[in-house]
């Protein structure tokens, strides 16, 4: 069964709603990509309504960190994520959202990218190694 957006079946109180019509494909969703850290970028166009593409990074290898003190961005290498504010069970499984703090190359960065509508993971450099 797929993903929809649409009125629930239910009431408030638990009780059952009568369908009126069948589903829409304006009411269709999707899972959600759930990025995750690897050895190289994997992206995925996926078609979207009005016959767009919109690229899915499925698996990041590199992110595009900013460096406020230089004001300037680099591509680094991801390590591990140290943690994730949308779901701790994220970070365990090294999945990548906007929030994330990430663990690179030149040290801990935030992600202020949505990986998943994007098709790109960049970052703002925090606290660099040492």
């Amino acid at each position: 069964m797929g993903v929809s957006h649409g009125r629930s079946l239910r009431k408030a109180s638990g009780g059952r709603l009568k369908k009126n019509r069948k589903k829409r494909k304006h009411e269709m969703g999707r899972l959600p990509t759930l990025t995750t850290i690897g050895d190289k970028d994997v992206i995925k166009p996926q078609r979207v309504r009005g016959g767009n593409t919109k690229n899915k990074i499925r698996i990041a290898a590199t992110v595009n960190v900013f460096d406020p003190k230089a004001k300037k961005y680099k591509k680094v290498k991801i390590i591990t994520e140290k943690e994730n504010p949308a779901n701790r069970n994220y970070a365990r499984r090294n999945i990548i959202t906007k929030g994330a703090i990430i663990e690179t190359e030149i040290g801990l960065a935030k992600v202020t990218s949505r990986p998943g509508q994007h098709g790109t993971v960049n970052a703002v450099l925090i606290e660099e190694k040492k």
